[in-house]
C-alpha cells in the first residue's frame, strides 16, 4: 500500500511540476508555495515531495518554512549531520507547534538522508524565515543580542563594542517579561517602550552596524541572522507597546518586513512554503476585532526586489470536510474550479490524481479571510501513517484520491465571481482580485476527508 500512495504523490507532482513549467519556463530562484490553512498534512506531504523533485532535477537546494529563524538553525545543523534525535529537533527546532506534524517531520527525516554522504554543494539546507514571534507577543532579543555581541567580541578589539556583556544582561533582564500575553490587547503591558528596551534598540544598531564594517573580515550568515533578529524583535515590541491606532498595521508589516529580510538573505535556488497571505504579491488584509487592516506580506516586499526570480503559485482548496468547509458556493474561484477541470490547455489533457490518469483542477489563495486571523492552524491528522495517502480518503483506494491541477489565472480572467466566505476561521479563501498576481493556482478539491476532528494544535496564519 506505502508503495503505491508513493508512487500516486510522486505522479501527482510530476503533473503539478509540468504545469508549473508551463506557466514558468524559467523556474524562478525563489518558488513560493503559498496554502490557505496550515497544519493539513494532506498539503505538507504534496509539499515534501514537491521540494524533493526541485532538488532532485531542478537544482533547489534549500526550503525555507514560516518558523521561528532562530530555531531553524538547529533544524539547518541536524539535517547537516549533527547530533541529536529526530524527536528532540522537531520539539526544539520549529515553532507554533509546527514541529507536531507528521509531514515536517517527514521533511527533516528525508533532508537529513538526502544529506548524507553528499557534498557541501549538492546539500540541501532547511531555514525558517518568521522571526521569534507567536500570536501572542514576542520573544526575548537576548538569544539574537547576545549571540551577535559574543560572535563580535571574539573577533574585534573590545573597546569598540557599544556595551559589555554583562550590561546587556541587565538591560534585557527577565526574559519571562518580555512575552507578555497580556500586551497584545494592552500596550502599557508592554516592556517594549521602557527606558531598558530603548538603549536595546541602540545598541542594537551598533552592533550591528559593526559587523557591517567588518564584512570583509567576518561574513557570517549567523551573525547577520542573529543581527536582523535583534532589530527586529525590538521593533516588535516597540510598536507592541504603542497605543495609537496604527499599532496593529505596524506590528503586521513589521513582522512580514522580518521575513522579507531573512528570505531575501538566502542563496540560490529556494522553495519557501508559508501562508497566502505572507507569500502573496497583492496588499494582505486581516480583521482583529475591529477595521480591516492592511499591510505589504514579505512576498510583495521580496518580489519588489527581486522581480523575476520570485514566482507566487498559490493554493485553494474545495473542502476541508473535517472542519465543516463544504462544498463551495457556485458563483465562487473556488467553485467554479470545483464543477469541473478549469484549465483548458490544448496541449494537455486534464489529468485526475492517480498515477494512470491525471486530472486536476487549479487552486490559490491570497489575502487572508478578513474574518480569519493570519495564522490559523488547521489541526492535523496524528493517526495517520507517516506515508498516508496525501490528498486521500484513508477508506478509498489511492487512485480515487481528490483531483488537484495547476491553473493558469488568465484562463478565469474575466470570469464573474465572488469571494468565498469560509465558516471556519482557519480556512482564508482566494480573493479573486488577485488573480492577476500570481503565477498559477493549486487547488485542491478535498482534504482531510476521514480526519478526525481532534487532532494536532491550532494556530493562526
Amino acid at each position: 500500500m506505502r508503495k503505491s500512495l508513493n508512487r500516486w504523490l510522486n505522479d501527482t507532482v510530476e503533473a503539478m511540476m509540468d504545469d508549473i513549467r508551463r506557466l514558468r519556463p524559467a523556474l524562478p530562484r525563489m518558488l513560493a508555495l503559498g496554502e490557505p490553512t496550515h497544519g493539513e498534512d494532506d498539503l505538507l506531504r504534496l509539499r515534501n515531495r514537491l521540494f524533493r523533485q526541485l532538488v532532485e532535477e531542478h537544482g533547489y537546494r534549500t526550503i525555507a518554512l514560516e518558523s521561528d529563524c532562530l530555531r531553524g538553525l538547529i533544524v539547518d545543523d541536524f539535517i547537516g549531520g549533527g547530533d541529536g534525535s529526530l524527536d528532540a529537533v522537531m520539539a526544539s527546532g520549529f515553532s507554533h507547534e509546527w514541529g507536531a506534524f507528521e509531514g515536517n517531520r517527514e521533511l527533516v527525516r528525508w533532508m537529513r538522508a538526502h544529506n548524507e554522504g553528499r557534498p557541501g554543494a549538492d546539500r540541501v539546507r532547511f531555514a525558517g524565515f518568521d522571526g521569534p514571534l507567536e500570536i501572542s507577543g514576542g520573544a526575548s532579543p537576548r538569544e539574537a543580542l547576545t549571540g551577535l555581541h559574543r560572535y563580535l567580541a571574539e573577533r574585534i578589539d573590545p573597546s569598540l563594542l557599544p556595551c559589555s556583556a554583562e550590561t546587556l544582561d541587565r538591560l534585557i533582564g527577565d526574559d519571562g517579561r518580555w512575552p507578555e500575553p497580556a500586551a497584545m490587547m494592552d500596550p502599557s503591558r508592554s516592556v517594549g517602550r521602557t527606558p531598558e528596551a530603548v538603549e536595546l534598540r541602540l545598541i542594537a544598531d551598533d552592533l550591528v552596524a559593526l559587523l557591517d564594517e567588518h564584512t570583509p573580515e567576518f561574513p557570517s550568515e549567523t551573525a547577520r541572522l542573529y543581527g536582523r533578529t535583534a532589530t527586529g524583535l525590538l521593533r516588535y515590541h516597540h510598536w507592541m507597546a504603542d497605543s495609537t491606532s496604527a499599532r496593529l498595521t505596524r506590528l503586521l508589516g513589521v513582522r512580514d518586513s522580518m521575513m522579507a529580510a531573512n528570505l531575501l538573505a538566502l542563496r540560490g535556488r529556494t522553495l519557501v512554503f508559508a501562508h497566502n497571505s505572507h507569500l502573496q504579491r497583492t496588499r494582505s488584509s486581516m480583521r482583529m476585532g475591529g477595521p480591516l487592516l492592511h499591510w505589504w506580506g514579505a512576498g510583495a516586499l521580496v518580489d519588489a526586489q527581486l522581480g523575476d526570480d520570485y514566482g507566487f503559485f498559490a493554493i485553494a482548496l474545495g473542502t476541508i470536510r473535517h472542519q465543516g468547509v463544504e462544498a463551495p458556493p457556485p458563483d465562487t474561484l473556488e467553485g467554479i474550479l470545483y464543477a469541473g477541470p478549469a484549465n483548458k490547455n490544448k496541449n494537455k489533457e486534464p489529468y485526475s490524481a492517480s498515477p494512470s490518469n491525471r486530472n486536476a483542477e487549479p487552486n490559490s489563495a491570497a489575502p487572508a479571510n478578513s474574518n480569519a486571523e493570519p495564522n490559523s492552524a488547521a489541526p492535523a491528522n496524528s493517526n495517520a501513517e507517516p506515508n498516508s495517502a496525501a490528498l486521500a480518503n484513508k477508506n478509498t483506494e489511492p487512485n480515487s484520491a481528490a483531483p488537484v491541477d495547476v491553473v493558469d489565472p488568465a484562463e478565469l480572467a474575466g470570469r464573474p465571481m465572488t469571494a468565498r466566505v469560509s465558516p471556519w476561521f482557519g480556512y482564508a479563501p482566494f480573493d479573486p482580485a488577485g488573480l492577476d498576481r500570481v503565477d498559477g493556482i493549486v487547488f485542491v478539491k478535498d482534504v482531510g476527508a476521514s480526519a478526525p476532528p481532534e487532532t494536532k494544535p491550532t494556530r493562526s496564519a
